[in-house]
């Protein structure tokens, strides 16, 4: 009858949470279809709670234009195959299956994640955020409004979050955002800024969620590479 998705979604919300109760929704009709657990997601340790975490704010982007298109579910898929296995992805898509049907509380969750999960972990997820925004060739203004309120909830600062999105939309600033200083820096300015943004972004930092995460994370470092790269082309003189 279905009944343990409701239980364990009214206990998940109890004791954990917001997170815990559209966790516990999903898990219970993962267990419903399945008749058995799930690896993607036991509290145990905070790469799970990440992993849940993004899942839920995912959900939360694919509607926020009003559609869910195959080619951002495909795009999914494949990011959480490409990023945590084929295994976690399977039973990822199943649960983003349900957690579609459900409203996000996306204030409420990102105090949760806010509370629980540290700044480079949080970095990250808005990193992960604006990739699968970009699903399908381009991203919408409504899911930009939505990473931006996201990463507001999540204390991201406004300067980071625009270095975060200069990754993904390209404009003739992107390379200085992307290391968070003005065009009028000195060349030493800029060094600095590149030193600065590769030990902020090294993937050292989001060790604790997880070898597959920490390989993701190699994206943020290859653009802020890319871009200071792009400033000593332009510039001639580092």
């Amino acid at each position: 009858m279905g009944y343990s998705k409701w239980v364990s979604g009214a206990l998940g919300w109890f004791f954990l949470g917001p997170i815990g109760g559209i966790a516990g929704f999903a898990l219970g009709a993962l267990l419903d279809s399945s008749g058995s657990g799930t690896k993607i997601y036991t509290g145990q340790n905070t790469r799970d709670g990440f992993t849940m975490s993004l899942l839920i704010l995912v959900s939360a982007m694919m509607k926020a234009d009003g559609k869910v298109v195959k080619a951002e579910l495909d795009y999914v898929k494949e990011f959480f195959v490409k990023s945590f296995g084929v295994e976690v992805a399977q039973e990822a898509m199943i649960l983003l299956r349900d957690m579609l049907k459900k409203e996000v509380p996306v204030r409420e969750v990102c105090l949760q994640i806010r509370d629980n999960i540290d700044y480079a972990a949080r970095l990250q997820l808005i990193h992960f955020l604006f990739g699968i925004g970009k699903a399908d060739g381009k991203i919408s203004q409504e899911e930009i409004t939505l990473v931006e309120e996201i990463a507001g909830f999540l204390g991201i600062s406004p300067q980071e979050y625009t270095s975060i999105k200069a990754m993904f939309i390209d404009n003739t600033e992107w390379a200085y955002q992307v290391l968070e200083i003005e065009r009028s820096a000195t060349d030493e300015q800029v060094k600095r800024a590149y030193r600065q943004m590769a030990i902020k972004y090294h993937p050292d930092k989001v060790s604790n969620l997880g070898e597959d995460v920490q390989r993701a994370a190699n994206e943020k470092i290859k653009k802020v590479n890319d871009a200071y790269d792009k400033i000593k082309k332009e510039r001639g003189t580092l």
